[in-house]
């Protein structure tokens, strides 16, 4: 691995998070082994003195029972047993009695009761005279013989020594498993995120259908890139957008400008014009300009709509109460096209939203199912007609509809969990299935629609005030017609609002 490699590994969160993982475990591990040691060996000390006092008391006993030949015969039993105990009695003179201890430091025997330090000695009966290490207790007794009884402490110093090596073993064991687990993490990481980055360089690169890597993982790294590759996904779609909307503009408002255009040069380039063939030509000249202007007016609200811009106020709406109005506003006009325009709404089908972009949604879908159902109608008589089979299909028919989907709760709930439906339905020509995802997006318009006055723009601005009010559309048909439905999602604030704007 190149010196490059190693600084490029050294500098990711990878080695810094192992190192800190080492640290930290490395210092809990020391922590955790010299607790253990030392409260286990302060166990055995205590250990070894209660022994020992338990011992010289049993001993004191057989002496003050049996006299000195008692207590020389069970040292001397005792002595002769296996085991890590000590036993020594000796003379006012230091001079060995009984026991199993063959040397021991001069300065033990003035000592009187435990000793807090361990001793050396020997013992008796090895010819090697190898020296040990004990915890005494010493008893003066009458006459001046002195009792030491002990216990050997070389297990506890076999223990330490385990401990010792127990924590070596466990430090480099550490230190190595550290350093393969960083390897393997580091190798892992490092090769999600040169993944990531060579896909996010191709996207750079305008390849906007690349997306970011998932492994169906799981880990953190998939939620960043599905997140990402939703975000991608997005931009991809408003960038189609804008190359249609682009392509569109350049399309349908060419025909226009161009009409607008031939027309006023036709104007200047006639001899015998008079004021009353140049106001024909200003008047229609005005009127292709506010067509003009209404449809940019319609783009930038709908760009503004789809940006969510904050600017868009939102408050507690009745979608019934707006669908009654809208009706009401527009049967005066169905009845002079001949249609038949009728509407039902349940009471409170509240959401919080803004009341003019639902009402201009509802009145485009309104528009739209008026118009094309009577040229449906009218197009069905004339055909009718020509055919001489005397049956006249029924007149336009446009039913609108706003309802809460599901059954109402039994407890009468204000914040009706229920979704709201707003839907219009008529007995026009209706959509093709494989039209109807189309037709939301701008500009679009479907062949039998060439020769209607429009832009194509109503039911992309419908689409956008439904994605800004998160309810999501549905297409269906009429048999004949169409049903255009909007579910809008339920809100708990819009019956708070609404509460607090009575309040008001």
């Amino acid at each position: 691995m190149s010196l490059g490699s190693i600084n490029k590994t050294m500098r990711t969160t990878a080695f810094k998070l192992s190192a800190i993982y080492l640290i930290i475990f490395s210092i809990f591990a020391i922590f955790l082994i010299v607790y253990i040691s030392l409260n286990t060996q302060l166990l055995m000390t205590r250990q070894l003195n209660s022994t020992i006092e338990a011992e010289v008391r049993g001993l004191v006993e057989q002496y003050r029972s049996g006299g000195m030949p008692g207590l020389v015969k069970v040292i001397e039993e005792r002595s002769r047993r296996p085991g890590a105990s000590l036993y020594l009695v000796t003379d006012s003179r230091g001079h060995y009695v009984a026991g199993n201890v063959a040397a021991l430091p001069k300065w033990v025997l003035d000592e009187r009761g435990a000793l807090e330090q361990s001793v050396p000695y020997q013992r008796l009966g090895e010819p090697e005279r190898k020296e040990y290490n004990a915890v005494v207790s010493v008893y003066e007794m009458f006459g001046g013989y002195r009792l030491l009884v002990g216990r050997d402490v070389g297990e506890r110093e076999i223990f330490r020594k385990v401990v010792e090596q127990a924590f070596i073993v466990s430090a480099i064991l550490m230190i190595v498993l550290a350093l393969l687990s960083w390897m393997f993490v580091s190798r892992k990481v490092l090769k999600r995120i040169d993944a990531i980055a060579e896909a996010s360089g191709n996207i750079m690169r305008g390849q906007l259908d690349e997306r970011l890597p998932v492994t169906q993982a799981g880990d953190e790294f998939d939620r960043l890139s599905e997140n990402l590759n939703t975000m991608l996904s997005r931009i991809e779609m408003l960038m189609k957008g804008l190359k249609e909307v682009s392509d569109n503009i350049a399309h349908d408002l060419k025909t226009p400008l161009t009409r607008l255009r031939n027309r006023v040069e036709v104007t200047l380039a006639s001899e015998s014009g008079d004021s009353e063939s140049y106001r024909e030509a200003l008047e229609q000249t005005l009127e292709e300009s506010d067509t003009l202007i209404r449809t940019f007016d319609a783009l930038l609200r709908i760009a503004r709509v789809e940006a969510k811009s904050t600017q868009i106020e939102k408050c507690a709406l009745d979608i019934g109460a707006i669908a009654s109005d809208m009706s009401e506003l527009y049967e005066p006009v169905a009845e002079d096209e001949g249609a038949v325009l009728t509407w039902e709404a349940e009471a409170e089908c509240l959401i919080r939203g803004n009341r003019e972009l639902v009402s201009q949604a509802v009145a485009n879908l309104i528009d739209n199912a008026l118009k094309y159902a009577v040229r449906h109608v009218a197009e069905q008589r004339e055909k009718s007609a020509k055919d001489g089979s005397g049956t006249l299909p029924d007149v336009a028919r446009i039913h609108i509809s706003v309802k809460r989907k599901g059954e109402k709760p039994e407890n009468g709930d204000a914040n009706d969990p229920r979704p709201i439906i707003l839907t219009i339905a008529d007995n026009g020509q209706g959509i093709a299935k494989e039209d109807r995802a189309r037709v939301l997006q701008r500009f679009v318009r479907l062949d039998k629609s060439r020769s209607q006055p429009g832009s194509g723009l109503g039911l992309s601005l419908v689409n956008a005030v439904a994605s800004l009010h998160e309810a999501h559309i549905e297409l269906g048909d009429n048999e004949p017609g169409l049903v255009f439905s909007i579910h809008f999602p339920p809100d708990e604030r819009a019956v708070a609002d609404k509460v607090a704007q009575e309040s008001d």
